[in-house]
C-alpha cells in the first residue's frame, strides 16, 4: 500500500517531493490546519477593518496605494489570478506540476500565508485525483516569484482554464471538476494573493532536476569506469593517498566509486606492465571533475532543501504577534544562482565524457580499430556519435549562460530586479536532458571497445554494466542507423537499471 506523505510546511524532503510527483497521495497536517486557522482569523479581521493591508484591501504590485472597496475583496482575488494567468509555450511535465501542486499546498500548510483550510484541502484533492491544471512553462521573470505558472495553478482552484486527468488530454478544469463531483472554489480576502506569490514554479522544476543530476553524477562514474576499461586506462590515479592529499568530499567520493567499478578487472590486469606512463585527463582526472560536479550539486541542495518548506508569499501573516508585514520572500535570486549553478556543473559531465569518446574511436588514441568498426573503410562504424554528442555540447555551452545574471525591471518599475530564475529551472532541464544522452552515447561507445578486449572480462562492475547495455543494443559488427540505439540508450540510462546493477556488483 502507497504510503500517505504528509504535508505540513515544515518537514518536507526532496525525496518525499519526488514520491509525490510520481503519484504518492498526500494529507494535511492537523497541526498545520490549526495553524492556518489562526492565520486566517486575522486576515479576517483586516479585511473588516480600515487600515490599508497590501493584497488584502490593496491593489498589486504598483497599484498597492489603490483601496478595495470591501465588498468587492473576493473580486479583487479572482481579478489577480485571471489577470496574471500569461503563462506561454509547452505546459510543464506531468511530474514538475505535481510536485508545484505539492510545493504549493505545503507553503500554505506553514501557516503564514491567512488562506483557508479548504484552498489547500482542494490542492489535495486534485493531487490525489490525478487532476492537474495546465501550467505553461515560460512567462516567469522569478519576482513576485512565479507569477504566471502560479496564477494558472490558482486557475485550476477556481475552475476556469484547462487540465487533464493524469496524462489524459486536455479539457476544461470546468469538465473535471464536474466530474470528481467538486465545485470551483470562490477566493475570499488575500487567497488569491496567497496562491500566486512564490518561488514554487522554479522550485518545482529545480528540485526534479536537481535529483536528476546526482543520479547523472553516479552514472558518470560508471560510464567514465567502462571507458577506461575499454582504453586499458589505470586506476592508479584513484588511490586513497591522493584523495587525501586534496580532500573534497565530492573528489573523494567520485574516486571511491571508481576504484569500487574497477576492482578485480581482468582487463586491467592484462596490461600491467605496458609501457604507458599517464592516462589522458579525461581519464585520470575524472575524481577531479566529476567530484567537482559533485560539490556544487550538494550545494545546490541545501539551497532547495531550505526552499522546500519556506514561505515565499507577500505579505505574510503571523498570528501570534498580530501582523501582516511586506517583504521580499518570494524574490527567487537563491534559486536562480543554484540553478544556473546546477546547469553549468552538470554540463562538465557532459564535456569530459566526450572527450572520452574522442579516445574511444580515434585509432591514434585508442590503438583499437577506427572508430570501433571491426572492418573500417567499409565501415564507419561509431565515427559519427562523437559528432551527435558535440552537437549536444554545443547546446549546453550555449544553455549554461547564467540567466540570473539578468534582470529586467517589471510593473511600472515596482518590481525593478528581478531573477530570471525559472528560465535557470528550465534552461537546467534541457541541459540535463542532453547531459544524459551523452552519458548514453559514451557507455555505448565503451562498451563496442569492450568488445575488443574479450575473453577478457572488466572489472565485475563495468562487467555489469556491458552486459545490461548488451541486452538492448547488439555489438557493432556492421554499419547500421544508430538512431534507435540511442534511444534504447537513454531510456535506459533514465531507468536506472544500468546505474543499479553496476553498483551492486562493485559492491557500493
Amino acid at each position: 500500500m502507497t504510503e500517505v506523505l504528509k504535508l505540513d510546511g515544515l518537514t518536507l524532503t526532496l525525496e518525499q517531493l519526488e514520491q509525490i510527483a510520481l503519484g504518492a497521495p498526500v494529507r494535511l497536517d492537523e497541526q498545520a490546519q490549526e495553524r492556518m486557522n489562526a492565520s486566517r482569523a486575522l486576515v479576517e479581521r483586516i479585511a473588516q477593518g480600515d487600515q490599508p493591508v497590501y493584497g488584502i484591501n490593496t491593489g498589486f504590485g504598483a497599484l498597492a496605494e489603490t483601496p478595495v472597496e470591501r465588498s468587492d475583496l473576493a473580486r479583487l482575488q479572482r481579478n489577480l489570478v485571471v489577470s496574471h494567468a500569461v503563462g506561454v509555450g509547452q505546459p510543464l511535465e506531468t511530474e514538475a506540476t505535481r510536485a508545484l501542486m505539492a510545493l504549493r499546498a505545503n507553503v500554505l500548510a506553514r501557516g503564514v500565508s491567512g488562506v483557508r483550510v479548504q484552498v489547500v484541502e482542494r490542492l489535495i484533492e486534485l493531487l490525489n485525483r490525478q487532476i492537474h491544471p495546465h501550467i505553461p512553462s515560460k512567462g516567469s521573470v522569478g519576482a513576485s516569484g512565479d507569477l504566471a505558472p502560479l496564477a494558472h495553478l490558482a486557475m485550476g482552484i477556481i475552475g476556469e482554464g484547462k487540465g487533464r486527468q493524469a496524462n489524459g488530454p486536455w479539457r476544461p478544469m470546468t469538465e473535471l471538476l464536474d466530474e470528481a463531483g467538486l465545485a470551483p472554489i470562490e477566493l475570499q480576502a488575500k487567497e488569491g494573493l496567497g496562491l500566486t506569490n512564490g518561488t514554487q514554479a522554479m522550485l518545482a522544476v529545480g528540485s526534479m532536476v536537481l535529483l536528476q543530476a546526482e543520479r547523472l553524477a553516479d552514472l558518470a562514474d560508471v560510464t567514465g569506469a567502462c571507458s577506461l576499461e575499454g582504453l586499458r586506462g589505470t586506476n592508479v590515479p584513484f588511490d586513497e593517498l591522493i584523495m587525501n592529499a586534496r580532500p573534497h568530499a565530492g573528489q573523494t567520493e567520485s574516486a571511491r566509486r571508481l576504484r569500487a567499478l574497477l576492482r578485480d578487472s581482468d582487463i586491467m590486469a592484462s596490461h600491467k606492465d605496458c609501457g604507458r606512463v599517464q592516462d589522458p585527463y579525461c581519464l585520470r582526472c575524472m575524481p577531479q571533475v566529476h567530484g567537482a560536479t559533485r560539490g556544487a550539486l550538494e550545494h545546490v541542495r541545501s539551497v532547495l532543501e531550505v526552499e522546500l518548506n519556506s514561505a515565499t508569499d507577500n505579505p505574510l501573516i503571523f498570528a501570534e504577534e498580530g501582523r501582516s508585514i511586506s517583504g521580499g520572500n518570494f524574490h527567487g535570486q537563491p534559486l536562480a544562482l543554484a540553478l544556473d549553478y546546477l546547469a553549468i556543473a552538470t554540463a562538465e559531465l557532459a564535456n569530459i565524457a566526450e572527450r572520452r569518446i574522442e579516445q574511444l574511436v580515434n585509432p591514434a588514441l585508442s590503438g583499437l580499430p577506427a572508430f570501433l568498426t571491426p572492418h573500417p573503410g567499409l565501415n564507419s562504424g561509431l565515427m559519427i556519435t562523437q559528432v551527435t554528442a558535440a552537437a549536444l555540447i554545443n547546446e549546453n555551452k550555449v544553455l549554461c549562460h547564467p540567466a540570473s545574471v539578468d534582470s529586467i525591471p517589471s510593473s511600472a518599475n515596482r518590481e525593478d530586479h528581478v531573477s530570471m530564475g525559472m528560465t535557470s529551472a528550465n534552461k537546467a532541464v534541457s541541459v540535463i536532458n542532453n547531459v544524459g544522452r551523452v552519458l548514453g552515447i559514451e557507455l555505448m561507445t565503451a562498451c563496442q571497445a569492450i568488445e575488443f578486449h574479450q575473453p577478457l572480462n572488466a572489472s565485475p562492475g563495468v562487467q555489469a554494466a556491458y552486459e545490461t547495455v548488451r541486452e538492448v543494443v547488439e555489438p557493432l559488427a556492421e554499419d547500421r542507423a544508430l538512431s534507435e540505439d540511442l534511444e534504447a540508450m537513454d531510456l535506459l540510462l533514465r531507468s536506472g537499471l544500468v546505474r543499479r546493477r553496476a553498483h551492486a556488483a562493485a559492491g557500493l
